[in-house]
């Protein structure tokens, strides 16, 4: 396998020259389609005076006209998904070399009375969905916010053999990108779904035959007008009877019309996606799950889907009111369209649900895959029963350079408490989300940034970021009791790993230490596993107390009236603190 920078570079250079071509072929196509319509106008002008020779020349011409649009509107589509993989491979490019913060933050996602979304720069400017969101529905967006915020420790291993495999298939996640970034939905799927589920019908059986045999009657009339068997004037007298017929329907399938008009596009490109998940060869169960609920039709969903795709085409092309008049007027095509889109609606709407959540599924799971493959030092946890809760070895946070990361090694037991103490910027937060990050994302099946690393899954919750609320009349310390008051409820009723960080900063010292010591007291209490960091060193004495309960520090040195920090984990209490020293370095004192 290449290299992750190695295979996108070199695939940017492929599909751009394979754009240039399906320009250049455009070109071609363009002016050919010029030609025939030139030649097509100069026979249908010498031949002006004999009108059969003259509607020979005419229908040739036209036939093979649509037949060059068509090849253009083919080549045109090449073009444009050549020109959606230059850009997923540019961008993986930017992205690798630290530039992300355009991309969509998911702020919309982030909720305070989450477990853990608030607190671990999971959503926002620089986060990790900033990170590794590669979705371009939007119900894919979604999906991939509630897999981060799912905090499921079922089925771990599952998740983690299909992320392995969509991480080995660069090519395939790639071109169901591109073809997912070419979708432009004007409604939401589940509008879509709704719509779909209470169409009510309005074309009677009987119409599933009559357009065919109008059809028949309107060519053999054309036959007998050329062979001069009829007047002329019979073809006009047939067209108005078929404008007739079609006048019965036509507010109903102006409505039809101004709805299928705003999904016909979602459901061309949601047929090309479905079509790339069936033709692929999945070995993992979880995918191969998802690749049979688009099968369990007598009929693949793509062809399905293709075929709706096909009639909202068709009757889009009412808005030609030239086509909209002969074809309506010889053919009932409108009606003929309508009626092939009743009974899809009838046949298939159940199932649009399903086929639209598999959809969402890959583009969600694609972000996934590609962070595997874009990570191929980081490690899957091996997913144990019993043992410690986390036992990693160079545990770093996946968001760091990796030039600069400083990694530790963590072994935290079950029912194990650490207190780790440390100066300011000596790495304490950015531990905490560490070792969050790697619950949140062993949990979702992700590789961690780690050497090794040994889970027992288990679920998270976290109080590191309270605010207060002016809106809701909320002091900020009120706001931090309702926090560890929601923390103490939970793990009552199953486990969870506790994560806070410096926790009644909203009190005085005296308070606070010992509002501290009694919480994180009730919590070892309730054999809770997790984490606090504090500047307050007195709580490290619990320590003495507990044995459940552990010291860890971070530690900061002055070297030359420089301060230094070496971001390393290390066993007992932080005796160094650095809060004068930087008041007087930046002669704020």
């Amino acid at each position: 396998m290449n290299h992750p920078l190695e295979y996108y570079k070199e695939h940017l250079k492929q599909y751009q020259v394979k754009a240039k071509v399906s320009y250049k072929r455009m070109t071609t196509l363009s002016l050919l389609r010029l030609l025939v319509f030139l030649l097509t106008g100069v026979g249908v002008y010498v031949m002006f005076n004999i009108w059969q020779p003259a509607v020979s020349i005419a229908i040739i011409g036209i036939v093979i006209f649509v037949k060059l649009l068509s090849k253009h509107t083919d080549v045109k589509q090449e073009k444009v998904f050549n020109e959606a993989l230059v850009a997923i491979n540019s961008a993986e490019l930017k992205i690798a070399s630290g530039d992300f913060y355009d991309r969509d933050n998911g702020l919309q996602f982030q909720d305070p009375a989450h477990f853990y979304s608030l607190d671990i720069d999971l959503f926002g400017r620089g986060s990790f969905f900033q990170y590794i969101n590669r979705t371009n529905i939007s119900e894919g967006t979604q999906t991939l916010a509630a897999l981060l915020k799912a905090n499921n420790i079922k089925n771990i291993p599952l998740r983690q053999d299909a992320i392995k495999e969509l991480s080995s298939k660069p090519k395939w996640r790639q071109y169901y990108s591109a073809t997912s970034s070419l979708v432009h939905v004007e409604t939401p799927a589940k509008d879509i779904v709704n719509w779909l589920k209470s169409y009510t019908p309005f074309l009677p059986s009987v119409m599933r035959w009559l357009p065919l045999g109008f059809t028949v009657a309107t060519l053999v009339l054309l036959g007998a007008t050329l062979l001069s068997l009829i007047d002329v004037a019979f073809i006009g007298y047939w067209l108005f009877i078929g404008l007739i017929i079609t006048g019965f329907y036509v507010k109903k399938i102006n409505s039809l019309s101004i709805h299928v008009d705003k999904v016909k596009d979602t459901f061309r490109q949601y047929a090309q996606l479905l079509k790339l998940i069936e033709e692929e060869n999945f070995s993992s169960e979880l995918l191969h799950q998802k690749q049979i609920k688009i099968k369990s039709e007598n009929k693949e969903a793509s062809i399905i889907f293709k075929e709706l795709s096909r009639a909202l085409d068709a009757l889009d092309n009412r808005n030609n009111i030239i086509g909209a008049i002969f074809g309506n007027g010889y053919f009932l095509t409108d009606i003929k369209n309508a009626y092939r889109i009743e009974k899809w609606i009838k046949q298939y709407a159940n199932k649009v649900e399903d086929w639209f959540e598999v959809v969402s599924f890959f583009d969600a799971y694609n972000s996934l895959g590609n962070y595997a493959y874009n990570h191929s030092d980081f490690i899957y946890p091996e997913v144990l029963k019993t043992g410690s809760v986390i036992k990693a070895e160079k545990l770093g946070h996946p968001l760091l350079d990796k030039t600069k990361r400083v990694d530790s090694d963590l072994v935290i037991d079950d029912k194990q408490f650490f207190i780790v103490t440390g100066a300011n910027m000596a790495g304490k937060s950015t531990f905490l989300r560490t070792v969050s990050l790697h619950i949140v994302m062993a949990n979702m099946g992700l590789p961690v940034c780690a050497k090794s690393s040994k889970y027992s899954p288990v679920k998270l919750i976290t109080s590191m970021r309270t605010s207060d609320s002016l809106t809701d009349d909320s002091s900020y310390f009120f706001s931090e009791l309702t926090r560890l008051k929601f923390i103490v409820d939970t793990i009552s009723k199953e486990p969870y790993f506790i994560v806070l960080d410096e926790i009644l900063k909203g009190t005085n010292s005296t308070d606070k230490a010992i509002g501290s010591k009694k919480f994180v007291e009730k919590l070892v209490a309730s054999n809770a596993t997790g984490i606090i960091a504090t500047h307050d060193l007195s709580l490290c004495e619990i320590e003495n107390e507990l044995e459940a309960v552990k010291n860890y520090y971070f530690d900061a040195e002055i070297i030359n009236d420089e301060l230094h920090f070496d971001y390393k984990l290390k066993q007992g209490v932080c005796q160094n603190m650095n809060a004068s020293f930087l008041l007087k370095k930046m002669d704020i004192i």
